[in-house]
């Protein structure tokens, strides 16, 4: 499976910071927000990864994690010159995706929780057709809504309706197989003109294969959209560091524990920001999984915890 970050966008509700540059470069608390969604792909199992920005923003992507293989991993880059919808992202995605299944998340999207991992890899595993995902919110007419039956079985999609079927909402996180290129080379540009990815996710609906796998209470999802959400979330990565020493979305310990590098390798990474908290954490961990490694299976315990 290829994963496909959408990184792209003008950051309107995030102006006047996003006026110098991507929102997805902008901090939550100790890293870039673009560290997490590429955090979610890693834990699916994912090592080829596209990264689709604005063309002034491509070399800064590319500075950031160059070709991905200090991580265990390849990461490309593509130009999106204009915001034309989610589903944009499979038409410049097309080559990068070639003949494989894909994973699609937004770039200002984070998700945390117990078991997360291992969900995601069981969702990839046994899709047919396209997985999304739903999680319970307050406010659904603010996303698309997806409306399950008694079964649990999801019957319909909404886009931000005015009375919601229900309140699970539809975060910026799909997989889906192959066939979604073509399906997104088909669709018409709403009055918005822009393609929607509902349109996307209803034609898999119809067609009988897609999947909707319920995030439970445990998982947090954060859309880190605007300045509330993004201070938000910045609070959140905080207080889970500070009250249980670990950090959310730090790429180079989730590249060791998913097997993509070695604790030399990671030590590397961490001592060239060990000036930092975040290098000498990572640092940290890095002698941590070579201490124990082979006392326990740290690995298992790492991916159920995160």
């Amino acid at each position: 499976m290829k994963g496909v970050i959408l990184a792209g966008g003008k950051g309107t509700r995030l102006q006047p910071v996003t006026a110098v540059g991507s929102k997805q470069l902008m901090p939550i608390y100790d890293k870039p927000m673009v560290y997490y969604p590429l955090s979610i792909l890693m834990f699916a199992g994912i090592r080829d990864v596209l990264v689709i920005c604005r063309p002034s923003e491509v070399a800064v992507f590319r500075g950031l994690f160059g070709d991905g293989r200090r991580l265990g991993m390849n990461i490309d880059y593509a130009a999106q010159d204009e915001p034309r919808g989610i589903p944009d992202a499979f038409l410049v995605g097309a080559d990068h995706i070639g003949g494989d299944d894909c994973a699609l998340i937004l770039g200002d999207n984070l998700f945390h929780g117990s078991g997360l991992p291992s969900l995601l890899r069981q969702s990839a595993e046994r899709m047919d057709g396209c997985v999304l995902f739903g999680h319970q919110v307050s406010d659904p007419e603010r996303y698309g809504v997806a409306e399950i039956d008694e079964r649990g079985r999801l019957v319909s999609i909404e886009e931000k309706p005015s009375e919601p079927r229900s309140n699970l909402a539809i975060p910026g996180l799909y997989f889906f197989d192959n066939k979604v290129v073509e399906i997104a080379r088909g669709l018409a540009p709403s009055a918005r003109g822009e393609l929607e990815i509902t349109d996307v996710l209803r034609a898999y609906l119809e067609a009988g294969r897609a999947d909707l796998v319920w995030l439970g209470r445990g998982v947090t999802w954060l859309d880190t959209g605007t300045h509330e959400t993004l201070l938000e979330a910045g609070c959140f990565v905080r207080d889970v560091h500070q009250r249980q020493g670990a950090r959310i979305g730090c790429v180079e310990e989730i590249a060791l524990y998913m097997g993509f590098i070695g604790p030399d390798e990671c030590y590397e990474l961490g001592a060239e920001m060990g000036n930092s908290p975040y290098g000498r954490y990572v640092m940290d961990q890095a002698r941590f999984y070579d201490r124990v490694r082979d006392l326990l299976d740290w690995r298992a315990t790492f991916l159920e915890g995160a």
